[in-house]
Parts: structure tokens; C-alpha cells; sequence
């Protein structure tokens, strides 16, 4: 129910039933969202994934985001810093997983240290571009919401999944090419690999043993008494446990087998540097292309972003305010 109610605040807008009270609201209220009004709420992004933070218990209203900004404008609230607290510590949780990882892999094989940076690989003009569209389209269906178009909106984020699946393709195909160099720079099979060495034959445990000689020996007795139903199955249990697995397993020469049959439980791992999770060089582009569309990766993405928007927005502010002080006070300097 809670699940469907957050559909339909997003389609038609939380205000949807006309409620008085959230139309007398007003932004800087205690209820209200800081995290929503600046731009983004964590509760939205990773819903249904392991890192589901669950519905947020805050009210989220993109008139009052709307109200908010103008406020900002005029210098009256600012909680980029509210929103810039929490996303920092997500991404600090995120980056000591990936170090994990990173040393996980680096244990059990060298060359994983140098993982491929997925941000690095997939960030050319195209996919800049299309994020930039999909970021654009997504303020689009804002509006609409605002202005109570909800068939307009609908279309528009059916845009943003088709921009978003496009970026998801290209990224992933980027990301393959990659992993093929990666993949060349591992050992190959050999051209004639020699047979594999058949594995040696182990003979029965004691106690199995015992077992085979009490009905071996049972089976002849009851022959001499011309029982022959009963010695013919007394033998067939004997070889029936002669059939049984050894219980100690036999010790293999891993020598004899080939770099390719090493390479099929191997699945040379590396590390999103996004999102923490595992891919592997021998991914195919379908599952690359769903890594890059799920929600967990997008989500962690645009985290990423909007601290580095909102780090750039502090610097700015804080020279602003450096070249302020320094205009208003140097002349007072001087006068003395």
C-alpha cells in the first residue's frame, strides 16, 4: 500500500486529494524534506535493492521545492549542507566497500589492483551527453507535475527510460571493449594441450573393505548350502560397495590441467568504482548493460554528481564571500 501511495505522489503529486494542510505548508517546516528540497532524497534511489533506506518519512512537494529555491535565491535558506552530509557519508560507506574489494581481489590475484575504472572508461562526449539530456528531461517532467500535467509528465519519463536505457547500452559496450583487452592480457589455452592425467583410482577405506570380505565370505557359505538366491545377492551387495566413493578424496596434480580449464572457475573479477559491485571480464554486453540500468549503480551515480555539484557550489560561495570581505574590508585597512 505504502509502495503504491509513493506512485501515485509521484504521478499526481502528494498534494492529489487536495488537502488543505499541505497546502498552508510551507517549505522551511519541520516535516518537509531538506534532502528533496536541495535536489535529491537517498530514500528514492535505492528502493527495492540491498541498500533500500526504505520510505522517507519526510514530505516531499515540488511546490515547496519550488518555494524553497526561491528563498535560496534571496539568501534566506540554504541546506546544500544537509543534503551534502548525508550523500558524503554513502559514498564514504560505498568507497571502503569497493577498498575491500579491491584488497579481496588483490589476495587472490595481482593484477585485479589495477582494476578498470568503469567512471573513467564509460565517461566519453556521447554518454556526457546523454546524461545531460536525461537530467534535462527530468526537470521537464518536474514542471509538468507542477503545472498538474500528469499525461505530459508520464511521456517524458517514458523519454527517460529510453535516454537512460541508450546510455545503459553504449556504456556497457564501452565497458566490453575494455574487459577485451583485459581478457587478451590473461593466459591463453595452450594450441595442443596434452590429455588431462586420469585421475587415480583409489581403492576402499578399511572399513568398506571389511564390509566387501563379510559378504564375499557369506556368499560362499550360502552357495555350499545350495542357498544360490541368496549367495547371488549377497555378491551383488559385495560389488555394490566396491562401487562406493572413497571418503577421503584423492589428491589431484593441479600441474596437469591447461590455463583453460583453470580460466572456467576463474572468473577474473573487478570492481565497479561507482557502485562496489563485481563484474567480470567474461560478462556478456546484455549483463553489463543491466549492471549499468539497475538501480543500485544509477543510484550511487547521481550521488556522485550531486556532491560534486554541491562541492562546487561551497567553493564558489566561499571565493564569493573571500572577495567580498576582502573588497569591504581592505578599504578600511588602508584608511587607518
Amino acid at each position: 500500500m505504502d509502495a503504491f501511495r509513493r506512485q501515485l505522489d509521484q504521478l499526481m503529486g502528494a498534494n492529489r486529494n487536495g488537502d488543505v494542510q499541505e497546502v498552508s505548508r510551507k517549505y522551511y517546516d519541520r516535516d518537509v524534506c531538506r534532502m528533496f528540497l536541495v535536489g535529491l532524497c537517498p530514500h528514492e534511489l535505492f528502493q527495492l535493492t540491498k541498500m533500500d533506506m526504505g520510505p522517507c518519512p519526510k514530505i516531499h512537494s515540488l511546490q515547496l521545492r519550488k518555494e524553497y529555491e526561491e528563498g535560496k535565491a534571496k539568501g534566506i535558506h540554504n541546506y546544500d549542507r544537509d543534503l551534502e552530509d548525508v550523500i558524503d557519508r554513502l559514498i564514504i560507506e560505498c568507497d571502503r566497500k569497493i577498498a575491500r574489494a579491491l584488497k579481496r581481489l588483490e589476495e587472490e590475484d595481482a593484477k585485479a589492483a589495477i582494476a578498470i575504472s568503469v567512471s573513467e572508461v564509460t565517461q566519453i562526449p556521447e554518454v556526457l551527453e546523454l546524461s545531460k539530456e536525461i537530467k534535462e528531461k527530468l526537470k521537464e517532467a518536474d514542471q509538468y507535475d507542477l503545472e498538474g500535467k500528469t499525461d505530459l509528465k508520464i511521456r517524458v519519463l517514458e523519454v527517460v527510460e529510453e535516454l537512460r536505457t541508450r546510455r545503459a547500452d553504449k556504456q556497457s559496450m564501452l565497458l566490453l571493449d575494455a574487459f577485451n583487452k583485459d581478457r587478451a592480457s590473461l593466459p591463453q589455452p595452450l594450441p595442443n594441450p596434452p590429455p588431462l592425467a586420469p585421475l587415480p583410482v583409489v581403492a576402499p577405506d578399511p572399513r568398506t573393505q571389511e564390509m566387501i570380505n563379510e559378504k564375499l565370505k557369506k556368499a560362499e557359505e550360502l552357495g555350499e548350502q545350495g542357498m544360490i538366491d541368496e549367495a547371488q545377492k549377497a555378491l551383488e551387495e559385495a560389488e555394490a560397495l566396491k562401487k562406493l566413493p572413497a571418503r577421503q578424496e584423492p589428491v589431484v596434480d593441479s600441474s596437469k590441467y591447461t590455463a583453460a580449464d583453470v580460466r572456467i572457475t576463474d572468473q577474473k573479477l573487478r570492481v565497479c568504482d561507482i557502485c562496489g559491485a563485481f563484474l567480470s571480464v567474461y560478462d556478456s554486453d546484455r549483463r553489463l548493460a543491466d549492471h549499468f540500468g539497475g538501480k543500485l549503480h544509477l543510484g550511487y551515480m547521481q550521488i556522485r554528481e550531486k556532491l560534486a555539484e554541491l562541492q562546487v557550489l561551497l567553493y564558489v560561495s566561499n571565493s564569493t564571500i573571500e572577495i567580498l570581505s576582502y573588497y569591504f574590508i581592505f578599504p578600511l585597512v588602508s584608511i587607518s
